[in-house]
């Protein structure tokens, strides 16, 4: 089986190289955003160095290759997904901005409303919380909650019982960011489409550990963002399907996504560009792409392997520690830990972690429904990649013993 050395890809981020208060630096914050490599910058600094233009609008030879190198970069992202047609891959600013275009278009459609429902879960971040209120303060439909058990998964039993006719769409995460979880979208997927129901995954932190084949998941739309699989911030996908996106109305007016304007009538263009009006981040996507065949070449199945071995470690290694409670203990999980020390807060676990040189994230993690189900404000979280390291792992522990005894 094909092994990933992290020691032989770090020279790849130079970021990795430094020292915080005189340490080591430990970056555990991965699911917040990944380092960037190399490979990516490259690819970056080479589109402002050689091809710096507005794609689609123009004749001359930057233009083409500008409008090349980003509809590559679409071409790379459906490749990866696998789905059914390139355009069905929608550039977005990242994960928030693509599920609000899910719900502004289905709500200005027509498509959700009073007495029907919207089905999300007890996991969710508040990018797949927020826009769903939303939708129903405007459209009157009623939003339901999947209840969170205590191993930090859904529970499957409560979601089947929402289940009727009056569900229109079920919106869940694919990977908690908070605990790590996994969740059976597969199942939860299935179920709702026996009910008609359309559904979209945020697919935010699964993407960089987990191979995602969307026809084979069977699911209407899967959001995900750039920088959380070592791209750049600021860019992002939606994936919707052919049949459904046609039916949508555009979100925002401008360039791009028209036809024919005149002030009396204007003619919306086709996908994908419906969904894309303005200027894109033409780089950002071109450098996604990038990222994404850099995860290719280290191989999905071997990075999500690593990142396994790494948290397998530190939770043995953490729950040998007098006071520490984990959060989300589900066996199907991602490489993320959740957890807390005794009655100390957070912050200032986290806080003491970064004088260690571990820098960890702390707080709700934008998910304060799921902290309030544990009765709690918030947790420090370690997140691993493909570039960290056992050595690392260690580090990280011995800093938590330290921290602990400090907080006494």
């Amino acid at each position: 089986m094909p092994h990933l050395d992290p020691n032989s890809i770090r020279a790849d981020f130079p970021i990795l190289d430094q020292e915080i208060n005189g340490r080591p630096l430990v970056y555990l914050d991965n699911a917040a955003t990944s380092q960037t490599p190399r490979q990516v910058m490259e690819a970056s600094r080479d589109y402002y160095s050689r091809i710096n233009a507005n794609i689609h609008r123009a004749a001359h030879k930057l233009a083409r290759e500008a409008t090349l190198a980003h509809e590559a970069a679409r071409s790379t992202v459906s490749r990866h997904m696998n789905s059914r047609h390139e355009h069905e891959i929608i550039f977005t600013s990242g994960t928030t901005d693509a599920i609000n275009l899910v719900s502004n278009t289905l709500s200005l459609s027509g498509k959700i409303g009073r007495g029907d429902t919207v089905v999300i879960s007890g996991l969710e971040h508040h990018s797949n919380i927020v826009p769903w209120q939303m939708l129903c303060e405007r459209t009157g439909a009623t939003l339901k909650v999947i209840p969170v058990l205590d191993d930090g998964s859904v529970d499957m039993e409560a979601y089947a019982d929402m289940l009727d006719d009056s569900v229109r769409l079920v919106a869940v995460n694919h990977v908690s960011n908070a605990l790590g979880t996994i969740n059976p979208i597969e199942e939860i997927i299935a179920a709702a489409k026996a009910h008609e129901a359309l559904v979209l995954i945020d697919g935010a932190q699964a993407m960089p550990h987990l191979n995602v084949d969307v026809q084979q998941l069977g699911c209407d739309f899967y959001a995900f963002s750039g920088h959380k699989i070592y791209g750049p911030t600021g860019i992002g996908v939606l994936f919707g399907k052919e049949e459904i996106l046609d039916t949508l109305p555009p979100w925002r007016g401008g360039g791009e996504m028209i036809k024919e304007v005149t002030f009396e009538h204007t003619t919306y263009n086709d996908l994908p560009f419906k969904y894309e009006a303005g200027t894109p981040d033409i780089e950002g996507a071109i450098a996604m792409a990038a990222a994404i065949d850099y995860m290719n070449a280290l191989g999905m199945e071997n990075i999500a392997a690593h990142e396994n071995t790494l948290q397998e470690r530190a939770t043995a290694a953490l729950q040998d520690i007098d006071g520490i409670r984990i959060y989300g203990t589900t066996p199907n999980k991602a490489s993320v830990i959740s957890f807390s020390i005794g009655s100390h807060h957070h912050y200032d676990l986290g806080m003491l972690m970064d004088q260690m040189g571990v820098a960890l994230r702390t707080g709700h993690h934008c998910c304060q429904p799921l902290m309030a189900r544990f009765g709690i404000t918030g947790t420090a979280r370690a997140s691993f990649a493909a570039y960290n390291t056992e050595e690392e792992v260690d580090l990280f522990i011995e800093a938590v013993k330290k921290a602990s005894m400090m907080l006494g």
